[in-house]
């Protein structure tokens, strides 16, 4: 199974859209069989700078294949699979309510109101 891996493995990217196949260079496969050694899922997040650098660059370059390109995909070997998740502070976040009134009597009127 490793040789066939390396051989032509390819990479499964998580992205929000659906699942992508990267076709990495046989260097790149033979570090990614590294990578994926001791888990067949890593998060984004989890990797180092390098490897997060390396998946996007191998995302940019559009090194996809599609299951309708490639035929015989369902039986080339997935190496790995990088779940790559929207970041939390990109979806804006909903307007938020004051903690104290903004009227001009401020703190002290509120808690005789509440007294």
């Amino acid at each position: 199974m490793w040789i066939q891996k390396l051989a032509d493995g390819v990479v499964q990217v998580q992205t929000p859209i659906g699942p992508r196949y990267v076709m990495p260079s046989f260097r790149q496969r033979a570090y990614f069989l590294w990578m994926f050694r001791h888990f067949p899922i890593l998060p984004h997040a989890v990797l180092s700078p390098s490897q997060q650098r390396l998946i996007d660059r191998l995302c940019s370059e559009q090194r996809f294949v599609s299951k309708a390109y490639a035929d015989g995909l369902d039986d080339a070997p997935v190496i790995g699979t990088i779940e790559r998740r929207s970041t939390v502070g990109s979806e804006p976040l909903p307007p938020r309510r004051p903690a104290i009134s903004e009227n001009s009597e401020g703190l002290p009127a509120q808690a005789r109101q509440r007294s």
